[in-house]
């Protein structure tokens, strides 16, 4: 079914409204024209300005959606006027999610041109929680109530970096140690054979939420989500379908730019992210956010609005039904 935008708007407020918010990783995309995005709005003198729409889709977005994952974060801090400026597109009851700079979370930096001369080289402000406190938190200070979700990524380590996942924990316990408490942290991690009662139990010791991942080389969101002791905060809970495992994020860019429609539904992935919304509903004493990216099924918009069908959300009042397929067992990974 096509996606209805109408629809969504009152779905998508009606579950925020009972603590659970759905929305996509990142809104910038010209794909969605016609979908969730009028191309007349950012009409500027006689066609269309790319300008224009960079700076105020949010706004448009916002109309719709109560949250969005704010993936530039990821590569640079964001300063207090800039997050200002973001705020300032957004309703009062919006709430964001964004990741942490990579600059804390990556221990060496990829070879990638971006990096210039810092390819190969470490991270000086790898898990550095004093650097992470004064250049990503304090700016975030101006607009804290519309801040949701604060999510560090870390992409998989290789021995090089960790010869043991244990040894990644001791440094994370101590980052972990040192941060502000009234902060909503989460941690989506990429190394599947740590998903285990030791990873667990440190994010449960500080109140972090584990972010269940839909990722190339991780287990399905499923498989996570039925593992022991995996809801780590009993108030905070988040997860992000971003890639069909086994698909590598290079392979669903090609399949599917630019993001216009749904090319491959995942069936499983969309049964477990119902049921994942389902608990959360009655689990009401914890907030709960679900990003989709369009690199899962070819469009994100369309595949919320599938998630939101498979919830039953007929009556508002009414709990939605959960799928009856919705968790796979899981053989629990092995201690770290």
């Amino acid at each position: 079914m096509p996606f209805n935008r109408e629809k969504m708007r009152a779905g998508a407020a009606e579950l925020a409204a009972r603590g659970v918010y759905v929305g996509t990783s990142s809104w910038k995309y010209r794909g969605w024209a016609g979908m969730l995005y009028d191309d007349a709005r950012y009409i500027w003198r006689g066609k269309f300005s790319e300008a224009r729409f960079e700076k105020h889709c949010l706004r448009e977005y916002a109309e719709v959606f109560k949250t969005v994952c704010f993936d530039g974060a990821y590569y640079f801090y964001p300063s207090q006027s800039y997050l200002e400026d973001l705020a300032a597109e957004v309703p009062p009851d919006f709430r964001f999610g964004f990741k942490v700079t990579e600059e804390i979370t990556v221990k060496k930096f990829p070879n990638l041109a971006r990096f210039g001369a810092r390819a190969g080289q470490a991270s000086p402000d790898f898990l550095n929680a004093d650097r992470f406190i004064k250049a990503y938190l304090e700016p975030l200070k101006a607009i804290r109530s519309k801040v949701g979700l604060l999510m560090f990524e870390f992409s998989r380590f290789y021995p090089t970096d960790y010869a043991r996942g244990r040894d990644f924990l001791t440094d994370l316990d101590r980052f972990l140690e040192q941060l502000p408490r009234d902060w909503p942290y989460g941690i989506e991690l990429r190394n599947r054979a740590w998903l285990g009662p030791d990873y667990f139990a440190c994010l449960s010791r500080h109140q972090v939420a584990h972010v269940f991942n839909s990722w190339s080389a991780m287990p399905a969101i499923g498989e996570q989500m039925a593992l022991p002791g995996s809801r780590t905060n009993p108030d905070l809970c988040a997860a992000r379908l971003l890639l069909r495992p086994g698909r590598s994020y290079a392979e669903a860019v090609a399949t599917f730019q630019p993001y216009n429609q749904t090319k491959e539904p995942y069936a499983e992935a969309r049964s477990a992210a119902a049921a994942f919304l389902q608990e959360s509903l009655i689990e009401t004493r914890r907030k709960t956010y679900l990003y989709v990216n369009n690199r899962l099924e070819g469009n994100a918009l369309e595949t919320l609005d599938a998630l939101l069908n498979l919830l039953q959300m007929v009556d508002p009042k009414a709990s939605p039904k959960a799928p009856d397929h919705a968790l796979r067992s899981a053989t629990p990974t092995k201690n770290l």
